[in-house]
């Protein structure tokens, strides 16, 4: 019975943590969607300078949102003393999150369900940050085209 409730108190924290990232998320994409339109609308000359400026916002909208993500999983681990003593916890949430795994660093065993959650978040969000990518890309070229 123990087990069974350590596992699902890691589910719903990680569960919580990943619905405040998804949040974040959401919001990066409300402003994503707001720059594009904005810059796409400015006039100029080459098409490509327009393509270019779109796709510079976006992506720095979407990178400045990923590491505000992985800044949120930092503190829940910070939060639940999710890593060993010592641990750096914004390195140890950016290897789990972006899922390379160096391995130096593994959560302690009462929380060992997070790394694997913090992974899959980031899985999902960059995912979701790739189609947004190519749709802004897409309605971009499209309107050079009109």
């Amino acid at each position: 019975m123990r087990e069974v409730t350590v596992v699902l108190r890691q589910i719903i924290f990680g569960s919580g943590v990943s619905l405040v990232n998804i949040s974040v998320h959401a919001l990066a994409m409300t402003a994503v969607i707001a720059v594009a339109r904005s810059v796409a609308a400015k006039p100029l000359s080459f098409a490509a300078l327009r393509l270019i400026a779109v796709m510079i916002a976006a992506v720095a909208v979407l990178m400045a949102a990923h590491f505000c993500e992985v800044a949120v999983w930092s503190m829940a681990y910070a939060l639940v003393d999710a890593a060993p003593d010592g641990t750096d916890h914004l390195y140890f949430a950016f290897v789990n999150y972006t899922t390379l795994g160096y391995g130096d660093v593994v959560p302690v065993p009462r929380w060992r369900l997070l790394g694997p959650m913090t992974a899959m978040n980031g899985v999902l969000l960059f995912g979701w940050s790739t189609a947004v990518i190519f749709e802004v890309l897409n309605q971009t070229l499209a309107r050079g085209r009109k």
